[in-house]
């Protein structure tokens, strides 16, 4: 698929459904004028649900569609006719999304299951109708009970890729040679900078057992922070990888001082990527003898590990994938990192289950309009 097809972010503006009103009907028959109130309950309002697909790996089905609303409840009407429930919207996004507020930014949720469903905006509850108002002291109620407000605003969808480790790099250091070399993924690879425009995921076969998921995002370059290059706005996709794997050619001038500047950027995107696990490989060490590469390991930090391989001849690809899986095993965390702050969340299946009860609390609540 072409790259201009892969997109990580959308901005959307949704609404859902109004409750339907409550009935405050009064039931006139010709041999009962006065057979007290039959107003029906009014219909719930439609949801905006976004829900976990394992088959989708973009946002692109949500560019052009900037307005999702969910339908209205109908109002109750007479003889206690119920008013039908609005019909639920529900998106369908990638694995690894987030959705926070449009205005403040704020954390809503992520979706990290296939099926998995959360509310992006809920839909009001219906208003009851005046049946359920009768009492012995007040045998005809005029009063029925409004269905509840919408909820509308500008909701942020982002995608974060899930993967166990990510590679970074400058742009041309073989980061998308490699992926191709170690597992079935075919990013674009050419003789000049800046071929890698949109993130890959490739699955590496450790043995007959073991595998685990490598994602190639697009280089950054020293000054990325600022916008040079294609900037930081890719480096979200690497935020969840346990590991994060930093590739310099061999024939750089200066192999540590190119980490370094790595390491540089990275923080003043996002200083929490500087406390994850790294690996530093040496790529192209094909071009370099062993009086150079001995030279390069001299000057290498000694408390990161570090590796020496070539894509193009194979040297050294083994011993890389398997120190990738080991220290995979030893430090990978047992849950997917979380963002930090994360209010109230509602989950579609609960607020289902619950509904009944919390519609039949709304009788307490003085919260009626005569009609």
């Amino acid at each position: 698929m072409a790259d201009n097809n892969f997109i990580d972010y959308v901005k959307i503006y949704v609404r859902s459904g109004k409750g339907g009103a409550g009935s405050a009907h009064l039931k006139r028959e010709k041999y009962r004028p006065k057979a007290g109130p039959d107003g029906g309950d009014g219909g719930k309002g439609g949801s905006v649900i976004v829900k976990g697909n394992k088959q989708f790996w973009t946002l692109l089905h949500l560019k052009y569609q900037k307005h999702i609303f969910a339908e209205d409840g109908v109002a109750g009407m007479r003889d206690m006719w119920h008013g039908s429930d609005g019909k639920d919207v529900i998106i369908e996004v990638p694995l690894g999304t987030v959705a926070r507020d449009g205005e403040t930014g704020e954390f809503l949720f992520e979706i990290t299951t296939d099926g998995e469903e959360q509310i992006l905006a809920k839909g009001g509850r219906g208003g009851l109708g005046n049946v359920h108002f009768k009492s012995a002291t007040n045998q005809t109620p005029r009063f029925a009970q409004p269905g509840e407000e919408c909820e509308e605003g500008w909701k942020i969808l982002e995608l974060k890729v899930l993967a166990d480790i990510g590679l970074v790099g400058f742009p041309n250091a073989g980061k998308s040679t490699l992926l191709s070399s170690i597992s079935a993924a075919r990013p674009k690879i050419a003789d000049y900078p800046f071929t890698t425009l949109v993130p890959h995921l490739g699955m590496v076969s450790v043995d007959n057992k073991h595998s685990f998921v490598m994602a190639d995002i697009p280089g950054i370059i020293e000054g990325a922070s600022e916008g040079k290059g294609l900037g930081l706005r890719f480096l979200r996709h690497i935020e969840r990888n346990p590991l994060l794997l930093f590739l310099v050619p061999a024939d750089s001038d200066d192999v540590a001082r190119d980490y370094q500047i790595l390491l540089d950027e990275l923080g003043k995107y996002n200083p929490e990527l500087l406390d994850k696990h790294r690996i530093l490989a040496v790529s192209k060490c094909d071009l370099a003898d062993e009086e150079i590469k001995a030279d390069i390991e001299k000057k290498l930090p000694k408390d990161v590990p570090h590796f020496f391989f070539s894509s193009y001849s194979k040297e050294g690809i083994k011993q890389l994938v398997y120190g990738i899986w080991e220290l995979l095993e030893k430090e990978q965390p047992q849950e997917l990192p979380q963002e930090k702050v994360a209010p109230r969340v509602i989950d579609a299946k609960e607020y289902y289950e619950s509904f009944g009860k919390n519609f039949e609390n709304e009788t307490t609540r003085p919260n009626f309009e005569e009609k």
